[in-house]
Order: C-alpha cells, then sequence, then structure tokens
C-alpha cells in the first residue's frame, strides 16, 4: 500500500508538469525548424547519408521512433491509434498492424498507460510542427501480437518464449510493461547519445527535455517491473528484464552496456533500477544502433522488426555488427 500512495503521488507530480511541458513543446515548434544540430543525429547516420544530416533529417528519424511509441500506448491505453491527422508526410504512409486495449488489473499501471500515451503523442505533435511540410509520414508498423510479429520475434530471441509461441503485449499489466521495457531503455539511450552531438542551445533543451520525459516513464516501467517481481518471484519478471537486454545488447554491437533489473553486485539490498556505469552516467546509442533494435537484426538494413518497410527520411539503415 505505501509503495501504491508514493507512485500515485508520483503521478500527481507528473500531471501538474505536464502541461507545462506541452507548453513548452509547441513554443518550440516554431523555432525547431530553423536551424542547429539534430536530436538524435550519429556517426552511423552521418556516414550513411555521405553528408551531415540536416536537421530535418534528424528531427525525421526522431520522429519515426515517436510513431512507433505513442501507436504502442496509444493502442494499450485506450484501444485506437493516433488521430489520422498526424500521420500524414513525406515518404510512404503506413499502416499499423495489431494493437487492442489492455484490460488493466492494476489501476497504476493503467494510468501510466494513459499518461504516457498522452506523452508520446505530444512528441509526435511537438515534432512535426518543428519540421512543418517536411515531415515524414508514419511508416508501416507492426505492434501485433502473433506467432511471427515482432513481439514475439524480440520475446523469442530474448529467450521468454519457444519457437511458434506468441507474445501478447496486450494480455496482461505484466506483458504490457515488458512491451514497454523494450522501447523506453532504447529512447533513453538514444536521445543520451545525441547530447554531444548538439551545437545549438534551443535544440539541446528541447532535447534534454524529451529525454527527461522518456527517462521518468523508463524508470516507472523499471520500479513498477521490479516490484512487481519482488511481490511474485514465479513470475520471473526481473529475469525476463534481464533476457531483454541481453537481447538488445546482442543486437547493438559487440560492448555489453544494457542492464536488466538484477542487482549488479552481490549485496542483497542491492536494486539495479537505474542502469548507469560507474560514474553513475547513462549509458548511449547510437542511430545506427537503434535500428539494430527495432528492425530486430544485428545486421545492415533498411528495415523488419517493428518497422516492415523500415523507417522514412534519409537516416534508415541501421549499424554493421
Amino acid at each position: 500500500m505505501a509503495d501504491q500512495m508514493l507512485v500515485a503521488e508520483a503521478f500527481d507530480a507528473r500531471a501538474k508538469r505536464r502541461e507545462e511541458r506541452r507548453d513548452f513543446f509547441r513554443l518550440m515548434g516554431g523555432a525547431a525548424a530553423v536551424g542547429g544540430a539534430a536530436v538524435l543525429a550519429s556517426q552511423s547516420g552521418i556516414a550513411e547519408a555521405q553528408t551531415a544530416p540536416s536537421d530535418a533529417d534528424v528531427l525525421n528519424f526522431a520522429l519515426n521512433l515517436e510513431y512507433l511509441e505513442a501507436q504502442f500506448y496509444y493502442y494499450a491505453a485506450f484501444g485506437t491509434g493516433l488521430p489520422t491527422s498526424i500521420l500524414s508526410g513525406t515518404g510512404t504512409q503506413g499502416a499499423v498492424t495489431g494493437g487492442r486495449q489492455v484490460s488493466f488489473s492494476d489501476p497504476l499501471v493503467g494510468q501510466y498507460a494513459r499518461e504516457i500515451a498522452q506523452d508520446e503523442r505530444a512528441h509526435v505533435e511537438f515534432l512535426r510542427t518543428a519540421l512543418g511540410t517536411a515531415a515524414v509520414a508514419q511508416p508501416a508498423i507492426d505492434i501485433s501480437a502473433t506467432p511471427t510479429s515482432a513481439f514475439s520475434n524480440a520475446a523469442r530471441a530474448a529467450g521468454l518464449i519457444a519457437a511458434g509461441a506468441t507474445f501478447d503485449p496486450y494480455a496482461s499489466d505484466e506483458t504490457f510493461l515488458l512491451g514497454a521495457y523494450i522501447f523506453e531503455d532504447v529512447g533513453v539511450t538514444a536521445y543520451k547519445g545525441a547530447a554531444p552531438l548538439l551545437t545549438n542551445k534551443t535544440f539541446l533543451e528541447a532535447a534534454a527535455g524529451i529525454l527527461a520525459v522518456e527517462a521518468y516513464h523508463a524508470a516507472i516501467v523499471r520500479t513498477t517491473l521490479y516490484a512487481k517481481g519482488i511481490a511474485t518471484p514465479s513470475a520471473m519478471l526481473i529475469e525476463a528484464t534481464d533476457k531483454i537486454s541481453d537481447a538488445r545488447d546482442s543486437l547493438d554491437g559487440s560492448t555489453d552496456l544494457d542492464q536488466g533489473l538484477s542487482p549488479l553486485s552481490s549485496n542483497a539490498t542491492a536494486t539495479n533500477i537505474v542502469p548507469l556505469d560507474t560514474n553513475g552516467i547513462a549509458y548511449s546509442r547510437s542511430a545506427g544502433q537503434v535500428l539494430n533494435i527495432v528492425y530486430l537484426n544485428r545486421a545492415q538494413t533498411n528495415g523488419g522488426g517493428f518497422f516492415p518497410n523500415g523507417v522514412n527520411g534519409t537516416i534508415r539503415t541501421s549499424a554493421a555488427n
């Protein structure tokens, strides 16, 4: 009960900040299209484009990822996708495959899903406003629950399900949280990786704001999974996050940076809610590494996984690992 009160208080505090944050996004819209460095630029993205990507190139890369997150959360929270009025743009517009409302048994998890869905929609609208007519359309997105879906392939690669089985992120609070866990940690590392590449203070402030929101989301997902894993050890939720972490690590290169929820020390009272290095700093991913994960492919490619036909825009090729 104490844990539920603390989480409820956190929701109340964040709700008060939400409208202020959206006002900031709307004010930033006009300035964001005018210049400065990119939010999610990376060395792999630069090499792929052969020249340094424009602001529009990089903002569009971010927009593709926000389409994915927003659609997943919107379906899980409300049973419908984003409005069609915010899906058009340059490139081939694709449909969303799958997605349905979760029958949440824990009201706190349901409240979290509804709030984050609105936050991710705000990110989509902010980036589209910043890009104006240069905004890319939503690409084809797979968030379905079938034996061959992106979620099932990701869960199978992590060793969570057997061959031919289905991972359904809409089946329960726990599977929803694991589905959210796949996305949220990746988003944090992507925005963190962009920080050294930013030269315009306006863009740096905007990117820092989005990074903070993604980090809040990731922290709540990780905390909730940890609490449920402790309360019901037989569910093996903590072990599931470790396996997903290992799978992401296997996709994005040879480094072992990703961290699940299992404590990294033998201290019986230790936790690993926040994945950090020894200096207490979050780790980074390049755009190419992010695409390795969402494409579910360690090789250099232009599509697959959650984006069957790839993302729209210039930065669309995953890293060669």
